[in-house]
């Protein structure tokens, strides 16, 4: 992680950690880095927070002043920029979200010309302009200043590639929605209705501010009451850029990351298409996912956690699936990001095509008790290597052995430490978890 740039772009509260002089800069190198043998072609799409449209205008300004023509997708998904530079021949894209954030938080993504996150070589070298002196980059004069142009189409081309996936009609399928107020609230119900589906769809009603609050993924328990009340045979759940999905089984139970990559990677591995018989996970995965592949034969890969991570293991090994517990999937036929709509559609044909309802396909996964705590410290790169702290995540380690697991590591994006503990119940998480976060708390709290 560098200065600035963590795993999933430059992210935090908008106007305190990330102003709009951080995304000018941004957007000045970009155009001058993508500009230097031709004039560079940008595309920019962003979610719904307030604060997402000053950005965007900050960042076309840097942009263009570059050199750079600028394409606006205006609202979208993460997803649907990644999908429209690699096929559209666009230099980059960028996205301007914090994902999962709370509204007030925003976040600059951004993806190189194969759609995939961007080089750290290339964001230390952003991080490096925006702290040097202002006129590091010429700026672009005359007929080569740049200009900016609306490109919803490229966000229509998205929605009919998506439509195009589908494998099978949805008709008479009764599914739930959950956009969080973020940027799928456009696009989700127009690709489930038109494939068939009797769709209801909830918070899609986006104001700036309510974003993430109380809907989506991060708060799944809305849509397993919605999906139970409705009688629904399954519902999805997005995060506020979707490009992750959680979903609700028939019965109202939450099938996470881990129990998605199960459905898929044995339904991939039945049709013979389970490129070298392994799905990729990340650390988080828990251990009952680990133990129904090892009953299916099927292999599997640990990276650390983030999808960035994920991705670069399937392109350099030539896997077809992988993803996090949180929700990012990555189909690499298909995308080259973790992309919530299309998990959804690929949960869609399994469950069509083997003609079983979601709680079904996921009942011989045993799932262990997990908990996990966030704890906000002064300085979490420290407190990661403080000598207590890992003397008491050893401590656990060994007398959990093989019946569990602690795992220890700082958040990508905010000053947190993440404690989890799996373990055969509850009881035994919440005290094992308990006793490395107190000494975190006792010598590193914020």
């Amino acid at each position: 992680m560098g200065k600035y740039f963590g795993t999933d772009g430059f992210r935090g509260e908008a106007n305190v950690v990330l102003n709009v002089m951080h995304a000018y800069k941004v957007g000045r190198f970009l155009g001058y880095y993508y500009g230097k043998e031709h004039k560079a072609r940008i595309v920019i799409g962003k979610d719904t927070r307030r604060s997402s449209y000053m950005f965007e205008d900050a960042l076309s300004a840097g942009l263009t002043a570059s050199g750079a023509d600028v394409y606006l997708i205006h609202v979208t998904t993460t997803p649907s920029v990644s999908y429209v530079v690699r096929s559209e021949d666009f230099d980059c894209g960028i996205m301007i979200s914090a994902s999962h954030n709370p509204y007030y938080d925003n976040g600059i993504k951004i993806l190189n010309g194969m759609g995939h996150k961007l080089e750290a070589k290339v964001e230390k070298m952003i991080e490096d302009y925006i702290d040097g002196p202002d006129d590091a980059i010429p700026f672009a004069t005359k007929d080569a200043i740049g200009r900016t142009t609306d490109y919803t189409v490229g966000r229509n081309r998205y929605i009919g590639y998506l439509m195009s996936l589908a494998t099978r009609s949805f008709k008479d399928m009764r599914v739930g929605l959950d956009c969080a107020n973020g940027s799928a609230y456009e696009i989700a119900k127009g690709v489930f209705d038109a494939l068939g589906a009797k769709t209801y769809v909830i918070n899609n009603h986006p104001d700036g501010t309510n974003i993430n609050t109380n809907c989506g993924s991060t708060h799944i328990e809305v849509l397993q009451s919605f999906v139970k009340e409705n009688k629904l045979d399954v519902g999805f759940a997005f995060d506020g850029d979707a490009d992750r999905c959680l979903a609700v089984d028939n019965k109202g139970n939450v099938v996470d990351g881990d129990l998605i990559l199960y459905v898929c990677g044995c339904y991939l591995k039945e049709k013979g298409e389970l490129n070298n018989n392994t799905v990729v996970t990340t650390v988080m995965s828990n251990l009952g996912l680990y133990k129904a592949f090892d009953k299916k034969g099927i292999s599997y890969e640990k990276t650390a956690v983030g999808d960035k991570y994920v991705y670069e293991n399937m392109m350099q090994n030539d896997h077809i699936i992988g993803g996090e517990q949180s929700g990012h999937i990555i189909f690499s036929k298909y995308a080259a990001t973790g992309d919530g709509i299309l998990t959804a559609l690929m949960l869609m044909e399994v469950i069509l095509t083997k003609k079983m309802p979601l709680s079904d396909l996921t009942r011989e996964v045993v799932i262990f008790p997990q908990l996990l705590e966030n704890v906000r410290v002064t300085d979490k790169n420290a407190a990661m290597q403080d000598p207590d702290v890992l003397a008491a995540a050893k401590q656990v380690e060994e007398e959990l052995g093989t019946d569990g697991r602690i795992l220890l590591r700082q958040s990508g994006t905010e000053p947190l430490v993440r404690v989890m503990v799996e373990a055969e119940t509850d009881a035994l998480c919440a005290k094992y978890v308990k006793q490395v976060a107190d000494i975190v708390k006792e010598k590193w709290a914020l």
